[in-house]
């Protein structure tokens, strides 16, 4: 047992409370000079994040399910992660303020003269909308708040009973996680260009939020160690954190292609529309640079042993990947909203409050129990997971 309590730093906790003070100064100079561009920022940022605490809950889920026991001293990170949720729903729900400065379908006269929108309409409408996004995170937050209890009760209590309740709630979020956030994704990004049609985009997405959540992991847990915190961590640890986001990049390299391949292919006037908007113009280049950043990368230089368990190494690359994540959010959202790729102070200071906000959560969360889990049946197996 490892008796392990994060302290929160004074000044880290005020750099958080700075940084939401900037993204709130943002956000409140854009939507006076251009609230359609903050709207924009507002899904782009509030949608980052979410998939980020999405993923990291996943990630827990997938451990008790494959009954992993090197990860089992790092389970407070994705627990902490996961916290973000119910703010997020909040800040999607404000999102309906928003909806028809962003959404096509949304307009009442655009309802009235497109047959292809009137045909969506059941599906695509605000009230409808709204009720999608309750229940999705109603799901979400449910599910991970009792995964979080039946952890700290097993701190308290030990055994494998709460192992096992842990497991079991496990099967079931990852199968509800998969349908909803795949359902979220359409909702949220494919549906800002209603004519467009897409079988693969709800995958590559969710393979997405399950990747840079698996990378945030990761920086975190690095960060925590170089400040004296989770010393159980050593190299065999790191190197499973790698085969993660090495695998993930491949996965969402392979979707990112399958899409692009089968509309190429196909040729269909539905499907090319996604394309044609976003190969014309500044938008090309930023197709590049998301697959350069989310897998060229991470492939070429995870892949050798001596990188994938050197946090010198690992650290640079998770941040172009995080940098990746807001670069393919940029590409499917500016092309359909703005049809301009207009970047500066307010996209910059957007980011900012909505990290300095996750940041504050995170660190919250991590200080409400103690860092390593107590009582967890693997927990010997994690401390010494040698390889």
């Amino acid at each position: 047992m490892i008796e392990e309590k994060f302290v929160i730093p004074k000044k880290l906790k005020l750099a958080t409370y700075v940084l939401i003070a900037i993204g709130l100064v943002s956000f409140g100079w854009g939507f006076v000079t251009d609230p359609q561009r903050s709207w924009a920022n507002y899904l782009l940022n509030n949608y980052l994040f979410v998939s980020l605490a999405v993923g990291a809950a996943f990630f827990i889920s997938i451990q008790y399910i494959a009954q992993a026991g090197w990860s089992a001293a790092f389970k407070r990170i994705p627990e902490a992660m996961a916290a973000y949720l119910p703010f997020a729903a909040v800040f999607f729900l404000l999102l309906l303020f928003g909806v028809h400065s962003l959404y096509e379908w949304s307009h009442a006269e655009e309802l009235a003269h497109d047959h292809l929108i009137q045909h969506k309409s059941p599906y695509l409408n605000v009230p409808f909308w709204g009720i999608r996004i309750l229940l999705f995170f109603g799901l979400w937050i449910l599910l991970t708040k009792w995964m979080r209890k039946i952890s700290l009760k097993e701190d308290r209590e030990g055994g494998m009973r709460y192992f096992y309740q842990s497991e079991h709630l496990s099967k079931v979020f990852i199968f509800i996680v998969a349908v909803s956030f795949s359902a979220f994704s359409v909702d949220m990004l494919m549906s800002l260009q209603v004519h467009w049609f897409s079988t693969i985009f709800a995958a590559k997405m969710f393979i997405s939020a399950f990747l840079h959540g698996a990378a945030v992991i990761t920086l975190i847990v690095i960060i925590l160690h170089k400040y004296g915190y989770l010393q159980v961590l050593n190299r065999s640890h790191l190197h499973d954190f790698t085969r993660y986001m090495f695998m993930l990049s491949i996965v969402w390299g392979y979707f990112t292609f399958s899409q692009f391949m089968l509309i190429w292919y196909g040729n269909i006037p539905e499907e090319t529309s996604y394309y044609v908007h976003r190969w014309h113009g500044p938008f090309q280049i930023l197709f590049y640079v998301s697959i350069i950043l989310n897998w060229f990368i991470p492939f070429l230089f995870l892949m050798p042993r001596s990188n994938s368990r050197s946090k010198l190494a690992m650290v640079p690359v998770i941040i172009l990947l995080i940098i990746g994540q807001y670069v393919e959010l940029y590409y499917e959202i500016w092309p359909a909203t703005l049809h301009e790729a207009k970047f500066g102070l307010l996209e910059i200071g957007s980011w900012l409050g909505f990290a300095g906000l996750f940041s504050l959560i995170v660190i919250t969360y991590l200080a409400k129990a103690n860092l390593v889990p107590k009582n967890h049946p693997y927990l010997e197996e994690s401390i010494h997971h040698h390889f």
